[in-house]
């Protein structure tokens, strides 16, 4: 394989635009699908699909607890791995690393269905970065930011990782 020279994390941030995400982290929204008819999902029209560069740092390296209505594929990209902690409705809690290393069970793309809760974090390096499609497109009223007290009455099964991953 050829040598790669790696960006550092703050080329990435400004090369790529990304700016503060509310959730944690930094972002940029990459693509809409405005060369098509907006689709009616029950709660306003949306794009059919977004997408974003999403990245976490170790001065930002937790995506907080927050629940989406659409769907999403989360796409590693360059840097460190990234954790993810899903708990699916039924209480059920799923976790994924999203990183280069396959050979230790790391993935490359993950997919989280809306209406599952979810959370992420960076536990090691400068940074991860990933990108995410949404379907129906990403608006910010179909997305919830978790409570620590909601969210323990209603999973307190995972109160360890609520309470680390809510402000």
């Amino acid at each position: 394989m050829p040598n790669v020279n790696y960006p550092d994390r703050d080329t990435v941030i400004a090369q790529l635009g990304l700016q503060g995400h509310v959730e944690g982290g930094y972002f940029k929204r990459t693509f809409q699908a405005d060369h098509r008819p907006r689709i009616d999902a029950g709660i306003g029209p949306r794009f059919t699909m977004t997408s974003i560069y999403y990245l976490l740092t170790a001065e930002s390296p937790v995506g907080h607890w927050h629940l989406n209505r659409s769907d999403i594929v989360h796409y590693y990209h360059l840097g460190a791995p990234l954790h993810y902690y899903m708990i699916h409705p039924d209480g059920r809690l799923e976790t994924a690393v999203l990183g280069p290393d396959l050979a230790a069970g790391q993935q490359l793309q993950l997919t989280v269905r809306g209406g599952v809760w979810k959370a992420s974090h960076l536990p090691g390096g400068d940074y991860g970065l990933i990108s995410e499609a949404v379907a129906p497109g990403f608006e910010y009223e179909d997305m919830t930011l978790g409570e620590r007290a909601a969210l323990l009455e209603v999973f307190p099964q995972h109160a360890e990782l609520i309470q680390a991953y809510t402000r």
